[in-house]
């Protein structure tokens, strides 16, 4: 080994020729310089049952998930959701310590809050389950879209806490020269 003059990466290695192992033969329709471009699928038919008017509709054909399954499903996108609350309760509670007085009235201001983003994420998971999955026949893959939509009212209920505060509207307005 001592007597080579290349290193290890610049040496090649002639292969000596086989046979039988050539130039695999080419599919059908195949032309050098042009994509293959797959046949079009047949249009997508699904088969409905018979309606029978004795027919017991407690009963489903469809298998049903398990319940970690779709919990699983509510925690994709929980992060948004997440960080929107904690904007909120810092924003509820700059609003509630300036108010000096009872806490008791903001804090139920602030649970009622929470109730109504909780009630907008249920009713975003149920339109998209209208919508999104029986309409166009998709696969929600998560919860994204609906702890989305939650994220934005809670960011806009922090805000909106930070208004009704007089120095931070009034350190906005110097901040910004109005």
């Amino acid at each position: 080994m001592a007597d080579q003059p290349q290193p290890w990466a610049e040496r090649t290695v002639e292969v000596p020729p086989q046979s039988g192992a050539g130039v695999p033969p080419q599919r059908d329709g195949f032309s050098r310089g042009r994509a293959s471009v797959g046949r079009p699928r047949p249009p997508r038919t699904e088969q409905f049952p018979v309606v029978d008017e004795n027919a017991d509709w407690a009963r489903e054909e469809t298998p049903r998930r398990p319940l970690s399954w779709h919990l699983a499903q509510l925690r994709v996108g929980r992060e948004w959701s997440y960080a929107a609350a904690l904007f909120a309760f810092v924003c509820w509670g700059i609003w509630a310590i300036s108010g000096r007085g009872d806490l008791g009235g903001p804090l139920l201001a602030f649970v009622f809050s929470l109730l109504v983003a909780v009630g907008l994420f249920a009713l975003c998971r149920l339109v998209g389950r209208v919508i999104w999955e029986r309409q166009l026949g998709r696969v929600r893959r998560g919860a994204r879209g609906a702890h989305a939509v939650t994220a934005v009212f809670l960011v806009g209920v922090g805000v909106a806490y930070l208004q009704q505060t007089e120095w931070v509207v009034s350190a906005w307005n110097w901040v910004t020269g109005n």
